[in-house]
Formats: structure tokens, C-alpha cells, sequence
């Protein structure tokens, strides 16, 4: 559909950038957002196409600054293409793709070549995290402020970590002079070597080398201490351990400049999925404990981890086919991240709707920059990027109908609550009918939907 004139009428308006949790109206004209009226009616210009929303929620663009997309050198796992519509049948108007591809995104050509791809696809909007070391081997400095120039919106190795010290202090710098954020993957390469599944009982029995939780927390500790004096935003990525979000509570706590995201599989799932062998939960860092799942929840409730993001990792059948130990690590997850987000924290009372959504938009937003471009919010103005969520539209997760080339997921045949109804992105409606199957369910009054 080309941009025009959309009016989103009487939905529930949730907009953390503007500190609007009300119902209301939003009109996008042109690939802008024209007019924002919580409480209020708006006239439809002529031609406009009206959405009916009531019962639903209207948000900014849904945001993901965690994903992978594989092209350059992995398009029989996903391409920009494939990924980018996986992103927008989530809810997903903006992902930004790591840079573990082959080659690496370790230079500005490699940045374009991802942003002629992300054009050329037409779907989600793709911004793109360059490599901090050349080749993410940790051994010298990429081209950094070139990257920056041709719009790189962050840097990280991930996939590695950067495990020497004077190296990792030197990205940090070079972050804060540029102004943008490092994303760690946490992973002591010591610690973890040969590890393939959590240090614990299970992986006694399945008899798998164990990968230790101090393996991440050591490093989450030593980066926030090199970061103290140097002030840049340092994130930690796909944290799984609890131990890991109270490094940065304290971390916080002294002033230091951190944050850090969870994942779905990380807040639903436990290193009992891996019995029987089950490749499909074999992750990078590995599911942990119950008791890890409710500290990263509560460090969710209190703003210790303040953003959400995938870690969707493609792989082909026959790879995750193999044995558990030579398996790749990853799952996907744009497709069906909203509804497990809810399960795992609006429906168990961990935050509200209200909350979730602003994990999902403000807050990756000024993570990556993207703020100062009018992402993450329905301000005037802004990019008419929107997301319409039905919070009581029940379906059952079939990876098999994914728009992502993979189908490595552990939730496949789960029933869920709630999913994006319709993704606009600049004005254009990029995703909107359910897959066949889906149905709606009587929903109650909107306060008892997540306040």
C-alpha cells in the first residue's frame, strides 16, 4: 500500500516518549505522524483510510536493536529480505542487525552493502551495528569512525567477546567520542571453552561440558569498572544470569553509564528444555536456572535490564539436525517475541503493557540513537511508523509459517496471547492479517489488560 492517509481510530494510545497511556486517535499522512489525539476525535481527511482499533493498542514502531540477519555469507539462513519480514509480521518496524557475518560488518563498504540490501528489501527499517575489532577476532581496532559516518548506530563483536582488557578499554573510548553505544556479548572464552549448556544437574545427566554463569558475570563486572572513568554507554547483551543484572544494579547504583536486554527464551525457559538432547535450546548464553529466570525479571521490574531485544538467530534444519554438541547455538524469535514478552511479563505480573511496550520502543530507541531520527515514539512529525496490537488475540506459535527462512525455534506449538495485527512502517502498511487459524477472544474491560 503506498502512503497516503491512515487514521488509527480509538485505540489505546501508548507512547512512553510522550507519557501518553490513553485512548485516543493518530493520524500518519504522507510517512509522517500528522496529529496525536489521546482523548479525543480526529477528522478523517478525505481518502483516508480509518482503522478501527478499539480494544487494541497503537504504539510507536516496534523496535529491535538485537537481531541477525546473516547476509553477507549466511542468506541459506536468512537474508535482509526474509528477515526483515519476519520482523515486520512481529510488530517490528526497526531492527538493527549484528555484524557477525562473513565477511564481518567491519567496515563502511560492508555498512552500505547491508543498507542498498535493507532498501532494497522495502520492509522493516534496518540499521546496522559495525564490528569494534576487525574481523571481531579482539586484536585491532576497525574502522570505527568510518563505520559511524555511514550511518553504523552502534558496535559490538557479538558472538565474541572482547576478552582483552586494553582492547576493550580502547573501544570504550572511541564509543564515548563518537557518542554511540557498545554492545557486549558477555562470554569469558576461558570459562565457557567446550561448554555447551548450563553448569548444572542437567548437564550432569545429559553428560554436555558444562558453561558456567560466571563465564558471563566476570565480564559484565570488568567492563563496568573500565567503564567507571571513561563514561561510554556500555550495554550488556541477552543476559541470562541474575547474577549478571545485579553487577549492574550496583553499577547503576555508583553512577556508571550500563544497561542491558533480555530475551524471551531467556525469561521462559530453563536449561530442562535441553533434555532429550533437544538442539532447539541450545543457546548462546545458555538457559539457566529458575532462580536466574526471577532475578532477570525482577531487574526488569525495577529498570536494571530496561531493554528487550531477540537475539533472533537464524540456522537452517539441518544444522540444528545435528548432535547437541556440534549443534550452532540460537533460535529466531521476531515472528512471535511480542506474545512471549507478555507471557513471560505482563501475564506474570512482572510489569504492565504499558512498560513492556516502552522496553520495545523508547528505550532501544535512544539506546542506538535512533531517538534523534523520531523513532520510538508518535510524536508529530516523527516517522509514521506504528504497531496495532491485539493484547487478547489468542494463537498457537506454528514456525512452519514463519516469514523467516529458519525454523529453529523451542516455542513451536505453544498457545499465546496477544500479537501485531498491523505494521506500518513510513506510512506504509507492511503487515497486517493474522496468519489463518488465529481468532480473537472476548476481551475485558482495558484496565485489566495491563495497566
Amino acid at each position: 500500500m503506498s502512503s497516503g492517509a491512515i487514521l488509527f481510530r480509538g485505540g489505546r494510545i501508548l507512547d512512553a516518549a510522550q507519557s501518553i497511556d490513553a485512548e485516543g486517535d493518530v493520524l500518519v499522512v504522507d510517512g509522517r505522524v500528522a496529529k496525536v489525539a489521546p482523548g479525543r476525535t480526529i477528522d478523517a481527511p478525505e481518502g483516508a483510510r480509518v482503522v478501527a482499533c478499539g480494544g487494541m493498542f497503537v504504539t510507536p514502531g516496534l523496535i529491535d536493536p538485537h537481531v541477525h540477519l546473516r547476509e553477507p555469507g549466511g542468506e541459506a539462513k536468512e537474508t535482509v529480505k526474509s528477515g526483515t519480514a519476519s520482523a515486520v509480521a512481529g510488530g517490528f518496524a526497526t531492527v538493527c542487525c549484528m555484524p557477525n557475518t562473513n565477511p564481518a560488518i567491519d567496515t563502511a563498504t560492508t555498512v552500505r552493502f547491508v543498507q542498498q540490501a535493507a532498501r532494497e528489501a522495502a520492509k522493516a527499517r534496518v540499521f546496522v551495528v559495525g564490528a569494534a575489532t576487525v574481523g571481531r577476532k579482539g586484536e585491532q581496532l576497525a574502522s570505527m569512525h568510518s563505520m559511524a559516518s555511514a550511518g553504523a548506530v552502534a558496535f559490538s563483536d557479538d558472538g565474541e567477546c572482547i576478552m582483552n582488557p586494553a582492547m576493550m578499554r580502547r573501544v570504550l573510548e572511541v564509543c564515548a567520542s563518537l557518542g554511540k553505544a557498545f554492545m557486549q556479548h558477555c562470554q569469558d572464552h576461558h570459562l565457557s571453552e567446550g561448554g555447551v549448556m548450563n553448569e548444572g544437574a542437567v548437564a550432569t545427566r545429559l553428560g554436555l561440558l558444562p558453561w558456567p554463569r560466571e563465564a558471563e558475570e566476570i565480564i559484565v563486572e570488568r567492563d563496568v569498572r573500565l567503564n567507571k572513568a571513561i563514561g561510554a554507554h556500555y550495554h550488556a547483551q541477552h543476559l541470562s544470569s541474575g547474577g549478571s543484572a545485579a553487577i549492574l544494579r550496583r553499577a547503576r547504583a555508583e553512577g556508571i553509564r550500563c544497561s542491558g536486554e533480555a530475551s524471551p527464551h531467556h525469561l521462559l525457559l530453563t536449561d530442562e528444555a535441553c533434555e532429550g538432547y533437544d538442539t532447539q535450546a541450545k543457546m548462546n548464553p545458555p538457559l539457566r536456572t529458575k532462580r536466574d529466570l526471577a532475578e532477570l525479571k525482577a531487574a526488569i521490574a525495577d529498570g536494571t535490564i530496561d531493554v528487550l531485544a531477540t537475539d533472533h538467530a537464524p540456522h537452517t534444519v539441518a544444522e540444528k539436525a545435528r548432535d547437541f554438541a556440534s549443534a550452532p547455538f540460537g533460535i529466531i524469535g521476531l515472528d512471535c517475541a511480542l506474545a512471549l514478552y507478555a507471557k513471560a511479563l505482563v501475564e506474570d505480573g512482572v510489569i504492565g503493557w504499558p512498560r513492556m511496550i516502552e522496553l520495545m520502543t523508547r528505550t532501544p530507541a535512544e539506546l542506538c540513537g535512533l531517538d534523534a531520527l523520531g523513532l520510538g515514539t508518535l510524536r508529530e512529525g516523527a516517522p509514521g511508523d506504528v504497531t496495532v496490537i491485539d493484547p487478547m488475540l489468542e494463537w498457537t506459535i506454528d514456525a512452519n509459517a514463519f516469514a523467516s527462512k529458519s525454523r529453529n525455534c523451542p516455542f513451536h506449538g505453544w498457545k499465546v496471547r496477544g500479537r501485531a495485527t498491523m505494521t506500518v512502517v513510513g506510512g506504509r502498511v507492511l503487515f497486517e492479517p493474522p496468519p489463518a487459524g488465529s481468532h480473537s477472544v472476548s476481551r475485558p474491560a482495558a484496565a485489566a489488560v495491563g495497566s
